[in-house]
C-alpha cells in the first residue's frame, strides 16, 4: 500500500502565503484522498506491487489519475518551504542563467505557463534529457515523469483547490505567493 508522506513542515508554516486552512484541506483531505483511492483501486491488479513512479508510467484511467496526483503533490509540497525568499545558487543558478538568461526570466516563463494552463493542471521546472532546463505545463494529473528521461525539479499545482481559499480565483496572486515560498534548495538537491 502507498502511504502519504508527512508534510516537510507544519500546516501553518507557509502562512501568510499559503494559509493553514488551505494546507489542512489540500494536504489533509485532497492529497490523502488520492492515496486512499489509489490503494483501493490497485488491489488485485498488476499495479498492486508497483512503486508510485511505475504506476504513473504504466497505468491509465482512474489508477493513473490517482497515482499521478499522489506523486505530483509530493513534489509540490517539497517545492515549497517556510524558509522564505530563497534564491537559487550553485549549479542550479548556473543552469538557469544558461537556459533562461536569469532567475527573473525563468520566473516569468514559469508564471506564464501556469497562468496559461487551461482549467486544472500543473507548471513544472524540469531538466530535459539533453541537460537543459525547461518550463512545461501539464493538464489534469499528467506530469513530466511520464517521460522517464525528464527530471522534474519544481512543481506548482494550478488546480483551483490549491489557492481558492487564499486568493479566490486569482491565480496570478497565488503564483506571486508561490515564489515567496519556493524551495530552491530542494530543486538544487534534485538537480
Amino acid at each position: 500500500m502507498h502511504i502519504q508522506p508527512a508534510l516537510p513542515y507544519a500546516t501553518d508554516a507557509l502562512a501568510p502565503y499559503i494559509s493553514e486552512k488551505t494546507m489542512q484541506y489540500h494536504y489533509g483531505k485532497h492529497h490523502k484522498g488520492y492515496f486512499d483511492k489509489l490503494n483501493a483501486l490497485i488491489v488485485g491488479t498488476k499495479h498492486e506491487n508497483e512503486t508510485l513512479d511505475m504506476i504513473v508510467r504504466n497505468a491509465d484511467g482512474a489508477i493513473f489519475n490517482n497515482a499521478a496526483q499522489a506523486w505530483n503533490h509530493i513534489l509540490y509540497w517539497d517545492s515549497m518551504s517556510p524558509k522564505l525568499n530563497q534564491a537559487p545558487t550553485g549549479e542550479l543558478l548556473n543552469a538557469i542563467k544558461r537556459d533562461f538568461g536569469d532567475v527573473d526570466k525563468l520566473k516569468a516563463a514559469f508564471t506564464q505557463a501556469a497562468l496559461n494552463t487551461f482549467g486544472s493542471g500543473w507548471a513544472w521546472l524540469v531538466r530535459n534529457p539533453d541537460g537543459k532546463l525547461a518550463v512545461v505545463s501539464t493538464q489534469n494529473a499528467h506530469n513530466p515523469i511520464e517521460n522517464e528521461h525528464v527530471l522534474p525539479l519544481i512543481a506548482c499545482d494550478v488546480w483551483e483547490h490549491a489557492y481558492y481559499l487564499d486568493t479566490q480565483n486569482d491565480r496570478a496572486s497565488y503564483l506571486d505567493h508561490f515564489w515567496q515560498v519556493c524551495n530552491w534548495e530542494h530543486a538544487s538537491k534534485l538537480l
